[in-house]
């Protein structure tokens, strides 16, 4: 019997790949996660870059309303929570019915995150802050909504798994695959609070 396991799950089953197969799996996936995050960085140093560069237009003073901004930050970590305690159930063998339903809450609350953020960027764009407008606004929009396409395909991926745990079961290959997401998700997180910080705060004090 060969036995594979990651962050406390048991995967043991005599039909599931090995330790090591996992973990090559797993650093596979966070090399990709270093290389978006590599991507991320450029863009926040573009962004730092043109923040001056409002050509007279709209600034992140005025365009950026920091409530908006602050309930979006409680959702997308609140969804952080969630997944936790999805991975909680599915350490645990809590059964299908707690995984489901928690993947569910995190998917509903990775839903509200996009509708919020979308409300903000059409506000921005009748305003006449569109990404055309000037330097600053092109970096804003080429940051913030590459997060939020990042949101979109998790919650695309969590319907995915919801469907694979109803119809798979629970063996070794979904449950790397859900730690795969978890990963991604609390990344996701990660990205949003550096974005709130740099972004919108510090868009509030200039």
């Amino acid at each position: 019997m060969t036995a594979a396991s990651h962050a406390g799950l048991n995967l043991r089953s005599p039909h599931e790949p090995t330790a090591a197969s996992t973990e090559i799996g797993l650093f596979g996936f966070w090399v990709f996660l270093m290389s978006d995050a590599v991507i991320f960085a450029l863009l926040f140093a573009t962004y730092g870059v043109m923040l001056a560069a409002t050509a007279g237009g709209p600034t992140a003073h005025g365009e950026f309303e920091i409530g908006a901004a602050a309930l979006e930050t409680l959702v997308l970590l609140t969804s952080s929570f969630t997944y936790g305690m999805a991975s909680i159930a599915l350490k645990y063998d809590r059964g299908r019915r707690g995984l489901l339903g928690w993947l569910g809450v995190t998917l509903g609350l990775g839903l509200v995150f996009l509708t919020l953020e979308a409300r903000d960027f059409i506000t921005m764009l009748r305003a006449g802050a569109g990404p055309t407008r000037s330097g600053f606004l092109s970096a804003f929009f080429a940051l913030v909504p590459l997060h939020g396409l990042h949101v979109l395909v998790g919650s695309l991926w969590i319907v995915v798994m919801m469907t694979q745990v109803m119809v798979i079961g629970l063996d070794a290959r979904v449950k790397i695959n859900l730690i795969r997401l978890g990963l991604f998700w609390h990344f996701l997180d990660i990205i949003w609070i550096a974005i709130f910080t740099l972004v919108y705060l510090h868009g509030l004090i200039r």
